[in-house]
């Protein structure tokens, strides 16, 4: 290789790295500017259990407002496992799910957005469930532990009038209910079954859990039957495997209105108020919490409530609404007050959530 050809050599190689480290500097100048914008208005992720998420999800994207909701839908217990999982590393930007006891215990973790609320007016039903630091939101009221029943297996007249009935000989294997580390309408209806059991008024709930466990060890000793969620309890009054079960008065309703005629109500006295209930991650970056509230107040907004109503007909649209103005979708939802609805305290109750569905796993849903 003569001189001549050696020096164009080592300037085609020097022009070459000045032309690479250029297109690098290019490409982490774009990565940047991808990441500070990412960053500047990234969006959240809705983790949620609702019906009607999925079209709430689509009809607020569409209003194209400058970010991106992302859905994890599943069932309450396991969304609730996988916020714990997450730790101090949280993926979740907004909770929408049924009841407030899991959202009194992420509030008491500090982990929720206070002074949240959107500024709408609420109905008596919507007031008696907004917290005292508003770090959560009531979206629509279901009752849980309605006794759904098969009309065309049990009558009317065949009916207990009372929860202690359930226990008699003459409803052995007849009964069934959900698994509450999986259904999240089934805590809030077994705390306020031993809040009402116990007689609870303030104090000491020692009394209140032991009556309870007293009477679901009953329940479970006269063949009580435990699915995991209301779609398989309902599929199991189908198959006749029971005639009837403690669910969600939506669930019922929305078996009524499908395939499953004589799928029918009754309320025993009492049963439980469970708001449906919206919640923002306190601890995730200013403009993620920003861009949360701005989906909170769609939800409580007419365009939100209206999707809420229409979305999933045949199941968790068929609830009572907490805003002023609103009615029920649908006719086959009846007054509140012949529910016998009564309300437990999330934050008294929402304590002692865990160690009551490990109770109630080891002793009912695994029990002997």
């Amino acid at each position: 290789m003569n001189l001549h050809t050696k020096t164009n050599n080592v300037l085609r190689k020097r022009v070459t790295l000045v032309v690479l480290a250029a297109s690098l500097a290019s490409m982490s100048y774009v990565v940047s500017a991808g990441s500070a914008g990412a960053a500047s208005n990234p969006g959240f992720v809705l983790y949620s259990s609702q019906g009607y998420d999925h079209a709430s999800v689509n009809a607020f994207n569409a209003t194209k407002p400058g970010f991106t909701v992302t859905l994890n839908d599943n069932s309450t217990g396991p969304l609730m496992q996988q916020i714990q999982a997450e730790g101090n590393n949280p993926k979740w930007g907004v909770l929408w799910v049924d009841g407030a006891s899991a959202f009194s215990q992420l509030d008491g973790q500090g982990k929720l957005l206070r002074n949240s609320v959107p500024k709408v007016k609420f109905n008596s039903l919507g007031l008696q469930n907004v917290p005292k630091h508003k770090s959560f939101t009531p979206t629509g009221l279901t009752v849980t532990g309605a006794l759904c029943y098969d009309s065309s297996q049990i009558t009317a007249a065949q009916l207990p009038s009372s929860w202690s009935q359930l226990t008699s000989a003459q409803y052995k294997g007849l009964v069934g209910m959900n698994d509450p580390s999986q259904s999240g309408p089934t805590y809030p209806m077994i705390a306020g079954l031993m809040a009402y059991m116990g007689n609870y008024k303030s104090g000491s709930t020692a009394k209140s859990v032991a009556a309870g466990e007293s009477f679901f060890t009953a329940l479970k000793a006269n063949g009580l039957v435990v699915n995991s969620t209301n779609g398989p309890t309902i599929a199991a009054m189908e198959a006749h495997t029971i005639s009837m079960a403690t669910v969600q008065s939506s669930a019922c309703y929305g078996a009524a209105l499908t395939n499953f005629a004589s799928m029918k109500v009754k309320y025993l006295n009492p049963s439980i108020a469970l708001p449906s209930v919206i919640g923002i991650n306190g601890k995730q970056p200013k403009v993620v919490r920003e861009d949360a509230q701005k989906f909170v107040d769609w939800v409580l907004s007419p365009a939100g409530q209206s999707v809420m109503q229409t979305a999933d007909p045949q199941g968790d649209s068929l609830f009572w609404p907490v805003i002023k103005g609103e009615n029920p979708a649908n006719s086959i939802i009846p007054p509140l007050s012949s529910t016998h609805a009564i309300s437990t305290n999330p934050y008294t109750w929402g304590k002692l959530e865990t160690q009551v569905n490990t109770w109630f796993d080891s002793n009912i849903v695994n029990g002997l």
